[in-house]
């Protein structure tokens, strides 16, 4: 997710207090703060349940595949070593993919999903160690679906689905777009979920509450944090679906999965926490651990890793 706002721009430092301009004696420059990172602790491999995990999969929005493949972003997924990798915004058509990742052996089924219309725009990918039951793409509506932004793989005991969700964009000239799209993407995965429980993850491009990025009140006009589209995450969760960090960590603050490129953001972490994994109610007995891999560099956002006992 790009952002250039001057909203987010000018809160990256939060408020300043010039002072009195009367006072006869200058101030003393506070200090600036230093940031407040987020450690994400040790994987959990066990659920509440008393379940160890069986399944790890892992989401990353990497601003570009080619790009993030030269930022050497293969050597860490083959250091996290997911049964399953989802990739968003890959901006490639699938004659130009790299060698570097149709070739991986360690993922023999691999799946991508681009825009019809415009070359380098927007597109997801999945990565399997083993072959889904089947895979489709899109929702089944082409005013989305032309866009590349959904792949779903159906599993023995789940389906896994992965999503660049559509960003409201500058001036929030796509918000009525963004609202026909939450609509429909909620009733797609609820009819999924009626045939069986289902892992949705990606780029949700929403921060559902405050505690979600670090500057709520510069940002309430700004995509990713107006009302509507919190509202849309919101009814999501109503309709049955958990956000699985926040059931394991509800009260973790500082944890951001995005930071814009602009105005050393990420150094301070002032960040969104915009990717997600969300799963139905009936698979949340077997959730392990909810992880952000926040050290991890090679994007603008971070890859989330989730272990669940399937």
């Amino acid at each position: 997710m790009k952002r250039g706002k001057k909203a987010e721009d000018a809160a990256a430092d939060g408020e300043n207090d010039s002072g009195s301009a009367s006072a006869k004696k200058p101030k003393k420059a506070k200090e600036p703060e230093a940031p407040i990172l987020y450690e994400d602790p040790p994987d959990k491999m066990v659920s509440k349940d008393g379940r160890s995990a069986n399944m790890k999969i892992t989401s990353w929005n990497v601003d570009g595949l080619r790009a993030w493949v030269k930022k050497n972003g293969l050597d860490w997924v083959r250091q996290e070593d997911p049964d399953v990798l989802c990739l968003q915004e890959t901006k490639c058509a699938e004659k130009s993919l790299p060698a570097e990742i149709t070739s991986m052996p360690e993922y023999p089924h691999k799946y991508w999903a681009g825009s019809s219309e415009k070359e380098g725009y927007s597109g997801v990918a999945m990565l399997c160690k083993t072959e889904p039951i089947k895979v489709t793409y899109g929702i089944g509506k082409d005013e989305h679906d032309k866009e590349g932004r959904v792949i779903t793989a159906e599993f023995p005991t789940f389906y896994l689905v992965t999503s660049y969700v559509p960003n409201a964009s500058k001036g929030l000239v796509r918000l009525d777009y963004r609202k026909t799209w939450d609509e429909d993407f909620r009733s797609y995965l609820s009819e999924l979920d009626m045939e069986k429980p289902l892992v949705l993850c990606g780029d949700l491009n929403v921060a559902h509450q405050e505690i979600d990025l670090k500057n709520p009140k510069g940002n309430k006009k700004n995509p990713g944090f107006t009302p509507e589209e919190r509202e849309g995450f919101g009814k999501l969760l109503e309709a049955g679906f958990t956000d699985s960090f926040r059931e394991l960590y509800p009260e973790q603050t500082n944890a951001y999965s995005f930071w814009t490129y602009m105005m050393n953001a990420r150094s301070k972490n002032v960040g969104w926490r915009l990717d997600y994994f969300v799963l139905s109610s009936s698979l949340v007995g077997g959730l392990c651990d909810s992880k952000i891999r926040n050290q991890v560099m090679g994007s603008d956002h971070c890859p989330i890793t989730l272990h669940i006992a399937v």
